[in-house]
């Protein structure tokens, strides 16, 4: 089993990422990567607004576009109400590890 990237980890089932998603963005997509107290994190910009879950909900979405997989591998584990949050992706982390790096 890989011992993570920067920003991701190997756990069961899948992999956890740390992202930091900003709403309203103006440009949404997947940004890079951005430093912050805990380590890396992984920056998505997404169009949807923080109500309603909108925008966990749009992160988690860019999120399986940009790992090729479908929209249901991906939720949030913590940061439900934060921009700084955990995400989990559903799959082989042997498989997922070199299109995460790839980000």
């Amino acid at each position: 089993m890989p011992p993570g990237g920067a920003f991701w980890r190997p756990t069961s089932g899948g992999v956890a990422v740390a992202v930091k998603v900003q709403p309203k963005s103006r440009r949404p997509g997947i940004q890079g990567r951005a430093p912050a107290v805990e380590g890396e994190r992984l920056r998505i910009g997404v169009a949807a607004a923080a109500e309603g879950g909108r925008a966990n909900l749009a992160a988690c979405a860019t999120l399986a576009r940009a790992l090729d997989l479908p929209a249901s591998a991906v939720g949030v584990l913590s940061g439900q109400t934060s921009r700084d949050k955990t995400l989990h992706v559903a799959g082989d982390p042997i498989v997922l590890a070199p299109r995460l790096e790839a980000l």
